[in-house]
């Protein structure tokens, strides 16, 4: 026989519920659809949706990549009440990725046409297939921290590391 859960306190599940409309608050005033959301995050769109509403049954882990992946963290207050704020961009990576905006990731990605942004993981390709035409010296901050975002974020490392990795170094 199955075990059954609990029923959660009604200050729980207003909490939840909360939560899930600041995560939905988020996502639109960022303006970015619930399928790019749940494709950055790693989930579907009906665990995006489940999350927006507040369910008890999804996962922290969901509800958390899904806050990671629209710039939010996860802070406690001093009562002890679970809040979404936004966070600083470290760690932060969009949910789609401007070519315009990062200069190198627009240079290495020459292959694709048609395309103005660009998934995560779709980013995260190019830079590890061609981290070796890479130049280093003229990575901008903002790009390097898109890229070490990227790495945290879909815990893939760079086959060859963003340190000097020039013609000629051994």
């Amino acid at each position: 026989m199955p075990s059954t859960t609990a029923p959660l306190p009604d200050t729980t599940t207003q909490q939840l519920e909360a939560l899930g409309a600041q995560i939905r608050v988020q996502r639109k005033s960022l303006g970015v659809s619930a399928t790019v959301t749940a494709q950055a995050a790693g989930l579907s769109r009906v665990t995006l949706h489940r999350v927006e509403k507040g369910e008890p049954a999804v996962t922290m882990g969901a509800y958390l990549r899904v806050m990671a992946a629209l710039g939010l963290a996860l802070t406690a207050q001093p009562t002890g009440h679970a809040v979404a704020a936004p966070t600083e961009r470290q760690g932060w990576i969009p949910a789609r990725i401007p070519l315009a905006d990062y200069p190198q990731l627009k240079q290495l990605a020459w292959q694709v046409h048609g395309v103005d942004t660009l998934t995560p993981t779709e980013a995260l390709g190019i830079y590890e297939r061609n981290a070796r035409h890479m130049d280093d010296a003229a990575l901008e901050p903002a790009e390097r921290a898109l890229i070490d975002g990227l790495r945290v974020a879909l815990r893939v490392a760079l086959p060859m590391p963003l340190a000097s990795s020039k013609a000629g170094d051994v």
